[in-house]
């Protein structure tokens, strides 16, 4: 389904960075997420292609009858601007951890492999 425009926000909305901060602390320290979101905050966002990013997460994806997933979705549908994933390159395992935005990143890749995902990543 390649014929779908992915639309993207200008940068990542306010409520992603406690949400991956939720999400860090089960990996690892408080010091360790606080730095690494105020990293987040500051890092210029880029784009990997959908593939790339599902392929060094080393997660599996979820199909698009997830909840979650079939939101992003609809909104991708209508033509809502999705915000961008927060990446952390995980250097030790070889890997990138998705912060934030899993969902997201998995809808778009139900509709494009190829497609560009806008992300911060550090």
């Amino acid at each position: 389904m390649k014929d779908v425009t992915i639309k993207w926000l200008s940068k990542p909305e306010e409520h992603d960075y406690p949400a991956a901060a939720s999400y860090l602390n089960i990996l690892l320290n408080d010091e360790e997420v606080a730095a690494i979101i105020k990293q987040l905050r500051k890092a210029k966002v880029v784009e990997f292609k959908a593939k790339d990013i599902f392929r060094a997460s080393k997660l599996s994806l979820l199909g698009v009858s997830n909840s979650h997933v079939e939101k992003d979705r609809k909104k991708i549908k209508k033509g809502v601007p999705l915000s961008p994933l927060l990446l952390v390159r995980d250097t030790q395992n070889k890997s990138v951890i998705i912060a934030d935005g899993y969902h997201r990143m998995c809808a778009v890749y139900s509709f494009d492999e190829d497609a560009l995902i806008k992300c911060k990543i550090v």
